[in-house]
C-alpha cells in the first residue's frame, strides 16, 4: 500500500517556494497542461521529460503547493491548486500561465507532450 502524499495547507504555501518551483520550464509546462486540460495522470507528461525527472518535477510542484497529487491505483493524478493559489496570491498564477503561453520553447514542449 502506498503512503499518503503530503501537501502544504493553503495558508502555509510560501511565495518563494511557488516562484522557485515555477522557474523551471518543464514544471511550467506541467502546470500549463493541467491548467488547460484539467487533472491528468503523471504519465501524460512523459513527453516533457524522463520518468525519473518527471517524478522529481511533480514532487517539487506538490511540495511548493502548486499542484495536488492523489494516488489512484498504480497512477498518480495531478491537479492544479488554482483556487487556493488565487486566494493566497491573487493574479500570480494567471500571470505565470499567460507568460508560459507566450514562450515559444515552452509552447512546443506542451504541444509535443
Amino acid at each position: 500500500m502506498s503512503k499518503a502524499l503530503s501537501h502544504p495547507e493553503a495558508e502555509a504555501i510560501d511565495l518563494s517556494a511557488v516562484l522557485d518551483a515555477l522557474r523551471d520550464p518543464i514544471r511550467r509546462a506541467i502546470v500549463l497542461m493541467v491548467a488547460e486540460g484539467g487533472e491528468k495522470r503523471c504519465s501524460s507528461f512523459l513527453g516533457c521529460t524522463t520518468k525519473t525527472n518527471l517524478t522529481y518535477h511533480v514532487a517539487r510542484l506538490r511540495e511548493a503547493g502548486v499542484v495536488r497529487v492523489r494516488i489512484e491505483g498504480p497512477s498518480r493524478i495531478v491537479s492544479l491548486r488554482r483556487d487556493e493559489l488565487d486566494r493566497r496570491f491573487p493574479g500570480l498564477l494567471g500571470a505565470i500561465l499567460a507568460g508560459a503561453r507566450q514562450d515559444p520553447p515552452l509552447a512546443r514542449l506542451v504541444e509535443d507532450a
